[in-house]
């Protein structure tokens, strides 16, 4: 990250007009500047060590729900799986064979076992994903309560053709969840737009992904025709972007790792993808009951493959991460507007574009005070240049120019030269305060918007201190 201050101080050369030499912090510890730039690579590294790893290396059943027709029978087959499967199956009892089947078309259960007539059946639904249904017929195979016959395996909601392995919406709900993230992350640069804007943005970039997304799926025959998943869509994106917008102005500089941290490192393994719910670890499964992904990717399938069955939970939880986002957004309206009263504001806050955080996943020059003559080929080229004068429109010179962010930190300080001139360059994009003083004069305050690729002026006139007064 930038240093919060580079001290700038005249320099006289013999001759000429005055100029600026940047003096920054001496003796700056070696190990502050490696962890400042190390910290965000080691925690994604330890995230993905952590996340990924333990959550997707062995898959194996854990609580997966199973209901088995009969009391007797699911007593038997209950016992048998504790024996072999500690802790892998919940088993509870079912009427019959139908109400199984039911059970797993409802999704009150990830199978349902029928131990009687000529074979025994076990129903699964490959749409929950081909690895679930593996392990399930595994373990039912070798569970071997019947006395050793032949095992017939019914799949209640098969997956469309080239959705071979049952995960297809899990990449397409990927598709739509990290441009969420994404797109809160190029808002933090939309200076001239206020949160109404902002939240404008992202419910069309949300309409617009999740209709293409659709449209491409059934095109190429990963997804069937089942329009419902469009609002499933449009919520994810639109829950990950409103969220993470809302937590930027309170994470900062943490911004990025703690968006890619959930949007990325805890909710891809942790979606259902390579292991469905049931297979992950217990402590991974708690967490995929509350992330955006993972409970998009419930919706889709019940959409898609279960004529709705299980949608309604799901959707809930997108809606309370919308609502969520929507609510930091507040918070951080209401604190700017608290600070903007105390500042003597004008004008409602909400009412102008808001100051924008710096994008602190973007790197950006540091500022830098520099020298006062014409800039050739190569040189730094400013992107905040002025002068300070008088009352009587005489330079003032060795005056102290301040420029600070919206947060009140000080990016650069810099003095005039003979003709009370001063230039700066490597400023991030947004608003800047910039302040003017000098001895026996009252300091003058200016707010200028830099945008990208622009340069802005400031001039100021200050006044003597007796009577006067700053504009």
């Amino acid at each position: 990250m930038r240093e919060t201050v580079a001290q700038a101080t005249r320099t006289a050369v013999p001759g000429g007009p005055a100029t600026t030499r940047i003096e920054r912090p001496r003796g700056t510890p070696v190990v502050r500047t490696l962890a400042e730039t190390l910290w965000f690579p080691v925690a994604l590294f330890l995230g993905f060590l952590f996340c990924f790893a333990p959550a997707l290396h062995a898959p194996q059943p854990h609580h997966a729900k199973v209901v088995v027709a009969g009391p007797a029978s699911a007593a038997r087959v209950d016992a048998a799986l504790r024996r072999q499967h500690p802790g892998g199956f919940d088993v509870t009892a079912v009427a019959d064979g139908q109400e199984a089947r039911r059970s797993v078309l409802g999704r009150e259960a990830v199978a349902g076992f029928a131990g009687g007539g000529g074979h025994p059946v076990l129903y699964v639904a490959k749409a929950n994903g081909m690895s679930l249904e593996q392990a399930l017929v595994k373990a039912f195979t070798a569970l071997d309560a019947d006395g050793g016959r032949r095992l017939e395996v019914e799949d209640v909601a098969p997956t469309v053709g080239k959705d071979l392995m049952g995960t297809t919406v899990v990449y397409f709900g990927i598709a739509w969840s990290v441009p969420g993230y994404l797109l809160a992350t190029t808002l933090l640069r939309a200076v001239t737009f206020n949160r109404r804007r902002k939240l404008l943005t992202i419910a069309g970039a949300a309409a617009l992904l999740s209709v293409v997304g659709f449209l491409v799926g059934v095109g190429l025959g990963y997804l069937p025709f089942t329009p419902g998943a469009l609002g499933v869509a449009f919520l994810l994106t639109t829950a990950v972007a409103t969220f993470a917008s809302g937590l930027a102005p309170f994470a900062k500089q943490f911004f990025p790792a703690l968006g890619m941290g959930l949007f990325i490192v805890v909710s891809i393994p942790t979606s259902g993808g390579v292991a469905p719910a049931p297979l992950l670890p217990t402590p991974f499964q708690w967490v995929h009951a509350v992330m955006p992904l993972a409970n998009a990717v419930d919706a889709l399938r019940g959409i898609l493959y279960f004529d709705g069955a299980g949608v309604l939970g799901p959707v809930l939880v997108l809606c309370a991460w919308i609502a969520a986002g929507v609510a930091l957004l507040g918070l951080d309206a209401w604190l700017r507007s608290r600070r903007a009263a105390r500042g003597d504001a004008e004008v409602e806050p909400d009412d102008v574009a808001e100051p924008p955080l710096d994008d602190p996943s973007l790197e950006v020059p540091t500022p830098t005070a520099l020298p006062i003559h014409r800039h050739h080929f190569g040189e730094p080229v400013p992107m905040l240049r002025g002068t300070v004068h008088d009352a009587e429109r005489r330079p003032v010179r060795h005056a102290a120019v301040t420029v600070m962010d919206t947060g009140g930190r000080q990016l650069v300080r810099t003095t005039t030269n003979e003709r009370g001139e001063y230039a700066v360059t490597g400023l991030p994009e947004g608003y800047l305060t910039i302040v003017a003083s000098s001895s026996a004069r009252e300091p003058v305050v200016h707010q200028r918007l830099l945008r990208s690729g622009a340069v802005i002026s400031a001039d100021f006139a200050l006044r003597g201190r007796t009577g006067a007064k700053s504009r």
